[in-house]
């Protein structure tokens, strides 16, 4: 490759530009991945209007070959991430590049020495920028991602493992189909483990209540920070991420996929399950240059027209600390993969991500006998004190 590698701060609005359009210029061959609606990641980027930001620091990054852009990052901390886990990372994200070494090891050397030189221990990543957007580095299952959910090259990590960054977390997602599910028996062998279960426990579970919208997010706040407030990474939502995720969710949500479940009549969990609006979007291909309403055009009629859908995933399940140990966790999966069931539309399910540390969680999936199928991975470059001595 002719050129070196020069890696400048993103300031101008060409500079913007040029970042923000770059996925469609790594992507642009690939069959798998899924281009975002351009709203969303115009909101996602835009540091005034992504509630996140409210409480972030950080930057963005372009690497250059002379004229030429071959990659992006960002270089940011999470105060709110660093006072719930106790530790003191910085992070790495909105990671897109070329396959060459020389600039990804400039671009994450680069975010490495915007977090050192801020006497934090560690750069953790990719994440975007929390743990409620893309989070993790796919390294096995590369085929087309479910929504809300990262995809990258398989290249990407030899790269971040070549510029001396170690494994931290891996994140595993678990797949299970209609036709799968009858010839197992796991239908049949689910519904029972449920009913008993609902049974000698008390727990009843009901559907979300669609005509009181914000208050079931409230109370599914609610049961979110305490069902995640011991798993590493989980910063609690505040009033202005809910807002975001009300908006974001609204933009996908089907109320016949979620529910609450209650433990002698307290709220004890909840599940929600998305359509995937991935097998739409790919087919209406959001790019640059096309105006988003032509886009919409193209989605709707692929979703109402066609019925494209047949895939959900599994995107949020928690129980409170207090019932863990009853089931809840089984009659909501029980309940929601029956909802698919009786949909007569959904064939296939991703229940993602899942924690490895989250054995519970992970035991209940392979006891089901649903299949591992895609693994994401979190990478970390520790400092050494000399390091952080001279930030």
């Amino acid at each position: 490759m002719s050129g070196a590698v020069t890696v400048r701060k993103v300031e101008s609005e060409r500079d913007f530009r040029d970042f923000f359009e770059f996925p469609w210029q790594v992507y642009r061959n690939d069959p798998h991945w899924v281009p975002p609606l351009l709203s969303m990641r115009r909101d996602l980027l835009d540091q005034k209007k992504n509630p996140d930001w409210k409480f972030l620091e950080g930057d963005y990054f372009a690497a250059w070959r002379g004229e030429r852009i071959v990659g992006t990052i960002a270089a940011y901390v999470n105060p709110l991430h660093n006072r719930a886990n106790h530790e003191n990372v910085g992070w790495f994200g909105a990671f897109e590049v070329i396959d060459d070494q020389d600039a990804a090891s400039a671009l994450l050397d680069t975010a490495a020495e915007w977090v050192r030189s801020r006497r934090l221990d560690a750069i953790v990543g990719p994440q975007t920028f929390t743990t409620h957007g893309d989070y993790g580095l796919l390294v096995e299952g590369f085929i087309r991602p479910v929504l809300l959910m990262p995809y990258n090259y398989p290249y990407y990590q030899r790269l971040i493992e070549g510029a001396g960054f170690i494994k931290r977390e891996d994140l595993f997602s678990f797949h299970a189909s209609r036709e799968s599910a009858g010839e197992s028996g796991l239908s049949d062998r689910l519904k029972r483990l449920t009913e008993s279960v609902m049974k000698r426990n008390h727990i009843t579970v009901r559907p979300i209540d669609r005509r009181r919208l914000r208050e079931e997010f409230a109370l599914f706040k609610d049961i979110y920070n305490d069902a995640w407030a011991d798993t590493w990474g989980h910063v609690p939502m505040t009033p202005a991420e809910l807002d975001d995720l009300v908006k974001t969710l609204g933009r996908f949500f089907d109320p016949d996929f979620a529910f609450f479940a209650y433990v002698d009549g307290e709220p004890a969990g909840f599940v929600m399950g998305i359509p995937d609006y991935n097998l739409i979007l790919k087919k209406a291909n959001p790019r640059p240059g096309v105006p988003e309403i032509v886009t919409l055009a193209r989605a709707l009629w692929h979703w109402k027209v066609r019925r494209t859908i047949d895939w959900i995933r599994i995107a949020l399940l928690g129980v409170r600390h207090a019932y863990r140990e009853k089931g809840v966790d089984v009659a909501l999966y029980g309940t929601i993969l029956e909802a698919c069931v009786q949909s007569g539309r959904i064939e296939h399910s991703d229940s993602g991500w899942v924690g490895e540390g989250n054995f519970r969680m992970v035991r209940v999936a392979q006891n089901l006998g649903l299949e591992l199928y895609k693994r994401h991975r979190l990478y970390e470059k520790r400092f050494t004190v000399a390091d952080r001595s001279t930030g």
